[in-house]
């Protein structure tokens, strides 16, 4: 009788333990679904009155060309801190936002003539250290909180010489922008209920022109674990039409395919489906002469076997000359990529599967 009795009990439990599980997939199932309802409704938060906004400051002549280690560099990175302070992101470690990082570097970029004649160089080169800071807005997912989306873009640029300053507004203020209304966008998101499965570390690191300092100093000394880093987006100059384009409806992607064929589908789903720019793949190999893949802060990331994909315009007549300037810009255009990387964010963190390292 007692064996009796406490079968049923059993069945009564299994069957209890059983709903719950069912009930907690559904809430689950619905959760998902009304997050991927809700993309568009917060992509329509990035507007280009806000880049402006935020490349009105970073490219004014007050920040004097961004040089890192250099005073204006300080105050970019203190702007950006601010305004991930603003839209409740908190401090990520010991109530601070930066990672600071102090390196050797002999590396002199100045774009002047005179710098060129080869004993100024020799005398410019003269190894240095440099004090550069990484500013970190780290937004914490739910379900799947442990692993985590970094979205990259420096906000260093070449300083001043003498007169010129080197206002650097599509190299990349027009990145660094476009990287801070992301934060923004997934933050009012969060705040709604509508946060992200995955983490979304968005990272203004600094040093980049310098020799992609920053972004390798954060994977040589990284906050969260690389092994969890499922993409990295890196945004650099998407605010001009390049030397080889006569519209603005494009962009380059470099790197997409390079380690992940799922990653570059998804990116390809997401642009069909939402922003219908052309994505341009010219420079899409690593034998490309110009060596883009190489070249911007998704490298440091690539080479420790986390996807990536490079958002970039192109090279124009103003690249790294005093002449990259906000009126320059074209507004709608970043707008647009800006979406474009959001919406392919918030598929990476919100769907069941992490990114495959398949190549």
């Amino acid at each position: 009788m007692f064996f009796k009795t406490g079968q049923r009990g059993f069945v009564k439990y299994f069957q209890k333990e059983q709903m719950k599980k069912i009930l907690t997939l559904l809430i689950l199932t619905v959760s998902t679904t009304l997050i991927s309802q809700e993309n568009i409704k917060y992509s329509e938060t990035i507007t280009s009155k806000d880049l402006y906004k935020h490349i009105s400051v970073l490219a004014s002549d007050s920040l004097e060309g961004r040089e890192t280690g250099k005073r204006g560099q300080k105050m970019a990175a203190d702007y950006i801190m601010n305004h991930f302070k603003d839209i409740g992101i908190p401090p990520y470690k010991n109530n601070s936002y930066y990672q600071k990082f102090r390196v050797k570097n002999g590396r002199h970029l100045c774009k002047c003539d005179d710098c060129d004649v080869d004993i100024i160089k020799r005398i410019l080169r003269t190894s240095n250290y440099i004090n550069g800071e990484n500013v970190l807005g780290f937004i914490e997912g739910s379900d799947l909180k442990k692993e985590l989306i970094i979205i990259t873009a420096h906000y260093d640029h070449l300083g001043k010489h003498d007169s010129l300053i080197f206002n650097g507004a599509d190299d990349d203020a027009s990145g660094t922008a476009a990287s801070m209304e992301i934060a923004e966008a997934f933050m009012i998101a969060k705040k709604e209920g509508f946060g992200p499965r995955r983490s979304v570390l968005v990272m203004a690191v600094s040093g980049e022109e310098k020799g992609l300092l920053g972004s390798k100093y954060y994977t040589d000394n990284p906050t969260y674990p690389l092994k969890n880093t499922v993409a990295n987006l890196n945004i650099d100059m998407i605010g001009r039409i390049g030397d080889f384009h006569n519209h603005p409806n494009y962009v380059y992607l470099i790197g997409s395919d390079m380690l992940s064929k799922d990653l570059h589908n998804l990116s390809e789903e997401v642009n069909e489906k939402h922003t219908r720019l052309e994505l341009d793949y010219t420079f899409n190999t690593e034998n490309d002469p110009n060596r883009y893949y190489y070249r911007s802060d998704h490298y440091n990331f690539a080479k420790n076997n986390i996807p990536v994909i490079f958002y970039f315009n192109g090279i124009h007549e103003d690249y790294h000359k005093p002449t990259d300037t906000i009126e320059k810009i074209n507004f709608d255009k970043i707008e647009k990529i800006t979406k474009l990387i959001f919406l392919t964010a918030w598929e990476i963190v919100n769907r069941d599967e992490r990114i495959v390292v398949d190549k």
